[in-house]
Parts: C-alpha cells; structure tokens; sequence
C-alpha cells in the first residue's frame, strides 16, 4: 500500500513538473512576440527573408482601436494557439480592419513576397471598409479638417464587407456611448472614421468580428476552441509571462480547461482606456 502511494506521489510530481513545462513554453513564446523577436516554431530563416512576429497593441499610433479579442484553442496531442483580434480604424491605410496576430506551435505563417524578398508574418488582416468607401462617404463640404476622415451629414448607409449598413449621424448618440467628437468652428460635430467603429463596437459589436473561419485561417481546421476572452486586464509595459493574465491563459491552453480563467486584475482592455490612432 505505502510502494502504491510512493508511485501516485511520483506520477503526480511528474505530470505538475511536465504541465509546468508546457506553460513556460507558452509564456516563452508571448515574450518572443512581446518583443518582436520570431518565435520557436517560425520557419528556418532563409537570406531572402525578413520575418515579423507581433503582439496586440491596443495603443498603436496608426491604429485607431474599437474592439479587441482573445481565442484559445488547443487539442489532445499537445497542439495549441492563441489568437489576438483587434478591429478599429487604420489611419496610414485609409481602411477599416480587423487584425489577427497568432502565437502557437501549428502557425500556417503569412508569407508575402515582394520582389526578391519573402516577408514571413504571425499577422492576418481582414477588410471591414475599404478605402474606395471613405471616400464615397467622407464630408465633402466646409473646412479641410471637418472634410478629413470625417463623413457627410446626408449619409444614409456605409458598406461593411458585404452589406450595407444604416449610418446614425446624431452627434448626441456617439457622446453617449463615450465616443468624444471634434467640435467645429462651424458648430457642427461630425462623425469621424474611428468615431463611426468604436460606436458600432458599442451597439453592434459582432459586426467587426471575424467570423470563426477566419479566424482559423492560419491554424489547423482540427483545433478546437476552448474559450473566447473578451474582457481581461492589458498591459503593454511587462513582459507576458510576469502577468496575471497571460499565465492564466498558459493555464488553460495546457490544461484546456477554461475554469482556470479567473482573473483578479480589473479589465482594462476597452478602446476607452488607451490612446490609439494619434500619429
């Protein structure tokens, strides 16, 4: 009886010190991200390649944030990945997108070639309003800046991919969401192109989400999905594995289990609470 007991004390040992394992390496390749340094499971550098590996920032300069999301997914044979979605407006590219960032050990990279050279990528970017509509919608009358990334009062609908979508222009709908409008010499309050996506992320937040299938664009079809976050504690400043949140997600991922999700830190992730788009 005490040999039996000495053996389930030394298996448990094992399985903690293997499941450990597992987690670090998770956290390892967050940090690799984090940091903008390709992770483990990139592909074999070739000379005619520059490889990216990036990590969600809800306060990039060129990127007016609206929405923004986590996906786990995981499977028996030791496979997982996370995928970071954000949606918002892209102010260099005139266009509104969604962007997907994977970590993982099953990535399918994007690879893009331009000329000589490959551009090996862990990002994937969906259009949600192209830049042929801005300019079908944007403000054509008054001062250059109420005619900048600003649509006109008399819009009725924008299209969103495939569909066209009712356009509210009341001013006094979008402050009471929380979205803050430029006040014009003019007196008038015009919706900007960021304003228009952090409000339908307020009323009608599915509408700039990936669908499922694109969101396993770049992971095998076979994994499956062991919870969505959409609300967690951000922090742009510590590395991912000294924070709550992402250890948290190592957790799960290993363990694909999603009641290991039971964060302490408050959510801070909402557009409201960093500044994006700026530059």
């Amino acid at each position: 009886m005490k040999r039996i007991s000495i053996i389930c004390i030394f298996f448990a040992l094992f399985f903690c010190q293997a499941q450990t394992c597992k987690e670090t390496e998770i956290l390892n390749q967050l940090d690799l991200a984090f940091n903008g340094k390709p992770g483990s499971y990139f592909p074999q550098k070739k000379s005619n390649e520059i490889q990216y590996n990036f990590f969600m920032d809800l306060e990039h300069g060129y990127f007016l944030t609206a929405g923004n999301r986590i996906h786990l997914y995981g499977n028996d044979e030791g496979q997982w990945a996370i995928v970071f979605e954000k949606n918002g407006y892209q102010n260099r590219a005139a266009r509104a997108e969604i962007e997907l960032n994977y970590i993982g050990n099953c990535i399918g990279y994007s690879i893009e070639k331009h000329g000589e050279i490959n551009y090996i990528s862990n990002t994937h970017y969906i259009v949600l309003i192209d830049g042929d509509e801005f300019k079908k919608i944007e403000n054509k009358e008054g001062s250059d800046l109420e005619t900048f990334e600003h649509i006109g009062e008399h819009v009725k609908d924008i299209k969103i991919r495939n569909q066209f979508v009712p356009f509210n222009s009341n001013y006094k709908d979008y402050e009471k969401a929380g979205i803050k409008l430029e006040n014009f010499d003019s007196g008038r309050r015009l919706i900007g192109f960021g304003d228009l996506l952090r409000y339908y992320n307020e009323i009608n937040p599915s509408l700039l989400y990936a669908s499922e299938d694109e969101i396993k664009m770049h992971i095998p079809k076979k994994l499956k999905k062991i919870m969505t976050i959409d609300t967690f504690h951000y922090d742009r400043e510590i590395l991912p594995s000294k924070q709550e949140t992402y250890k948290m997600i190592a957790k799960v991922l290993v363990t694909r289990d999603s009641s290991y999700w039971k964060p302490a830190l408050p959510f801070n992730n909402h557009w409201s609470n960093w500044e994006s788009g700026n530059m």
